[in-house]
């Protein structure tokens, strides 16, 4: 089953993301920080993390870049309304899966989330 965590500081966006990937059969965690983020993924261990770039306390950049420090391999989308050229630099370098743009299409964001999963199991046969 795959392990899904989603950050982002807008109850809203997780409680619905939460019920959409929920229906696929994925095991969800979320949390609304960086930094309880950083504490959860440890012991869930997710195989896919979609995070917002701006949060209080710790960005989604700054959780990516602990998250690589620590060699977690989780799958990353970042979601974000304030994409820049140096945002998107920064995060291809830290190995993003994906992107997307606030206020996202849902359909879009299972897509990539279809992808990456459709990836992974290629890569693990």
């Amino acid at each position: 089953m795959l392990k899904m965590l989603i950050v982002d500081d807008q109850n809203g966006i997780r409680r619905l993301l939460t019920e959409v990937f929920l229906e696929y059969g994925y095991e969800i965690e979320s949390c609304g920080s960086g930094i309880k983020a950083l504490e959860i993924i440890p012991e869930f261990q997710p195989d896919l993390i979609i995070m917002d770039v701006k949060m209080p306390g710790m960005s989604g950049i700054e959780v990516l870049t602990k998250l690589r420090e620590t060699n977690c391999k989780s799958r990353v989308i970042m979601m974000t309304a304030y994409g820049d050229q140096i945002f998107y630099k920064q995060a291809e370098e830290l190995g993003v899966s994906g992107f997307v743009v606030k206020p996202f299409d849902l359909n879009e964001l299972k897509k990539q989330v279809g992808e990456i999963i459709s990836v992974d199991h290629v890569s693990e046969d």
